[in-house]
């Protein structure tokens, strides 16, 4: 029997599937799902409007994949040490109360090891949601850079939001000439300057969700970077000159 891949574009966890099992948890009994197969990963990624975030793979056939799997749409510490890129880039946001104080930091892995730390681009009347957009805003523009070099690129986000933004929503919102049934299409300032960075990238980056503080080194040091920027008032996006020491830093107020 062929191969199928299954998009999921209303489900409880939209996204690739590569099995009708795991694709049917996801819209099984869900309100106004919206699911099709496809035979080829490249239809599946197209009808679904690009690179996907958090393609899955099923138990039944992880050991046949070479594609990292997910678990629940989020990649857990081990997943993301096995992700193939030269470059790796996790982004936080934080915001502090929220609305208020708000940050954004970046930690930039080369071969799996720590070389750069980002902080900055505070705003004192900022929401997390617009923290974490920029956060990832900076992350596209520094993965613009190594691509052109043909450099391989995946980042890691903890902001569900600001992923689906550039990768799904704002593919529907820039057909409909930036507009949404239902309301105002908030932080589009934002949200409309990624998606075109995003769109001239897709194919050479990948973004993947990761939870947040649940013990992936990256997160943790970008989450401590986005409170640096809001302790330090940050307005820049500025390089962390201080030594590397990953402890040290991990010790900083987290957000």
């Amino acid at each position: 029997m062929a191969k199928k891949f299954y998009v999921v574009w209303q489900g409880r966890e939209p996204g690739i599937y590569t099995d009708w099992t795991s694709c049917k948890q996801q819209v099984d009994k869900f309100a106004g799902a919206k699911y099709k197969s496809f035979p080829s990963q490249e239809e599946a990624q197209a009808a679904f409007g690009g690179k996907v975030p958090t393609y899955r793979a099923s138990a039944a056939t992880k050991n046949a994949s070479k594609t990292v799997k997910t678990s629940k749409g989020s990649l857990t510490a081990e997943q993301v040490q096995a992700v193939k890129a030269e470059i790796k880039i996790f982004t936080d946001g934080g915001c502090d109360p929220n609305p208020g104080k708000a940050g954004s930091g970046l930690a930039l892995y080369r071969e799996n090891q720590l070389s750069e730390l980002w902080f900055g681009l505070y705003n004192p009347q900022g929401t997390n949601n617009t923290a974490e957009l920029n956060a990832l805003y900076q992350a596209l523009l520094q993965a613009e850079k190594y691509t052109a070099g043909g450099i391989s690129v995946a980042i890691f986000c903890d902001s569900r939001y600001s992923i689906q933004c550039i990768t799904q929503w704002a593919v529907s919102w820039n057909k409909n000439g930036w507009k949404k049934a239902g309301g105002e299409i908030k932080n589009l300032d934002l949200i409309q300057p990624m998606f075109e960075r995003y769109q001239t990238i897709k194919d050479m980056v990948q973004i993947y969700h990761v939870n947040g503080h649940v013990g992936i080194e990256g997160n943790e040091l970008a989450d401590r970077m986005s409170i640096l920027a809001v302790d330090e008032r940050e307005v820049a996006f500025s390089l962390y000159q201080h030594p590397l020491d990953i402890k040290a830093i991990l010790a900083l107020r987290a957000g």
